[in-house]
């Protein structure tokens, strides 16, 4: 169950971070690079936006296959039953 959540906290803060209400100006974000320097870009530079919106989604799917895993490893209802 945590390992959704987190994948669900990572597109939460992505998306704010893109509606410019997330984390400082300072501190990198994927959101924030979406919304930065890609949106203004990206007819010239579409890798810009490419990156960062791969990486979350890489992210997401990895935290999701960990629990998978996790929950196959460790649900008593699956074992050789």
């Amino acid at each position: 169950m945590a390992t959704i959540q987190l994948g669900a906290a990572i597109l939460a803060e992505a998306s704010l971070s893109f509606l410019q209400f997330g984390i400082p100006d300072p501190v990198p974000s994927w959101g924030r690079m979406l919304s930065g320097i890609a949106q203004a870009r990206v007819r010239t530079d579409p890798w810009l936006s490419v990156w960062p919106g791969l990486f979350i989604a890489l992210a997401v799917f990895g935290f999701n296959m960990l629990g998978d895993a996790l929950r196959d490893v460790l649900d008593p209802r699956l074992r050789g039953g």
